[in-house]
């Protein structure tokens, strides 16, 4: 059976507190996923100190000094020490430790903090010195491409590969960057546009609300899901609103697994081991619907096709019609071969 990798987003949800932070990696392993990922970056490098937030982020600060990126991102940062600290955490839980890297100086230090795999933002998708460097780490790489066009993931993929990254390497994410994404914004079969177009693996990275979105990216054949989460919905911050509560995050994990199990058949259509035993109570067998004497040919309106399927198959009605009968029979008496001449 083929494992989605489950990818939980804390991100910023932690609030800027180490303590919330390491609650959000007991709730995502206590789902079973397979990550857990927080994101890495200093605010003086990501984002000019005059630029806007988004308008989701706006809406959903509960409290803020003013309403530029600057002033919110400079409270969720985490330091070094605290990636060390929730990295060992992690561990202990039995969860691997991801996080996303915002600038060269983030990528260089997760490369040295052991982390498997990078993941580029769908923020980055465009900015070409960045993708050259995660390439040149030589790890696998998860590209989300929220906003993307297919040409500019087209882009980034060769950016990535004359790196040298193989395709082998890369899984790329379909994802809509609309927080929420209202559900006619999915366009959830444009992920295997991009499969067929450039050979990945894909996934999905989802900001809607709910987890159908996610569980249906698996069905598709999705073998990698992001999915915000929280602790709780109503704490300040830009994604708590969007973002799962610890029994949907375990929820959608349980259901993903369902879904590969449901997928990992033969392809073969067949009864399986559990629903023999269902077979011949379940369906039905020729039996006489009245009573009759010997010497009656046996008509249409003579038979009746009832539970359980021990004797003749409906399915072989027309080598009973019109027979003669060498005996009497009992109305609801099956039906047998012996009883005509």
């Amino acid at each position: 059976m083929n494992k989605t990798v489950i990818i939980a987003e804390a991100g910023v949800n932690h609030n800027g507190d180490i303590q919330l932070a390491k609650q959000l990696i007991d709730v995502a392993a206590d789902a079973g996923v397979d990550y857990v990922k927080f994101q890495t970056f200093k605010a003086d490098k990501l984002v000019s100190k005059t630029a806007k937030q988004a308008v989701y982020q706006v809406k959903n600060q509960k409290s803020q000094s003013d309403d530029t990126q600057y002033s919110m991102l400079k409270k969720l940062e985490l330091s070094e020490e605290d990636h060390y600290v929730l990295q060992a955490y992690a561990s202990d839980k039995g969860i691997k430790f991801l996080s996303t890297g915002f600038d060269p100086e983030s990528i260089d230090f997760l490369d040295q903090l052991g982390i498997d795999l990078f993941k580029v933002p769908s923020g980055e998708i465009t900015n070409k010195p960045y993708l050259e460097q995660i390439a040149k780490k030589g790890k696998a790489v998860v590209l989300s491409t929220g906003m993307a066009t297919l040409q500019e993931v087209g882009d980034a993929i060769s950016v990535l590969a004359k790196a040298g990254l193989s395709n082998e390497d890369i899984s790329v994410l379909h994802c809509n960057t609309e927080y929420p994404t209202p559900m006619g914004d999915v366009n959830l079969k444009a992920m295997l546009a991009i499969k067929d177009s450039f050979g990945v693996k894909v996934g999905y990275s989802d900001h809607t609300l709910g987890i159908e979105v996610p569980i249906a990216a698996v069905a598709l054949g999705a073998v990698l899901i992001e999915k915000h989460y929280t602790l709780d919905k109503e704490l300040p911050g830009p994604d708590h609103k969007a973002s799962l509560s610890p029994q949907e995050l375990k929820d959608m994990v349980l259901a993903i697994r369902n879904v590969e199990q449901a997928l990992s058949g033969s392809a073969e259509k067949e009864p399986s081991t559990s629903e023999l035993k269902n077979r011949e109570l379940i369906r039905k067998s020729i039996y006489y619907s009245s009573a009759l004497i010997k010497g009656t040919v046996v008509g249409d309106d003579h038979l009746i096709m009832m539970r359980p399927a021990t004797g003749i198959s409906p399915m072989e009605v027309d080598s009973v019609v019109g027979k003669a009968l060498k005996c009497n029979v009992e109305q609801g008496q099956i039906v047998n071969f012996d009883d005509f001449e």
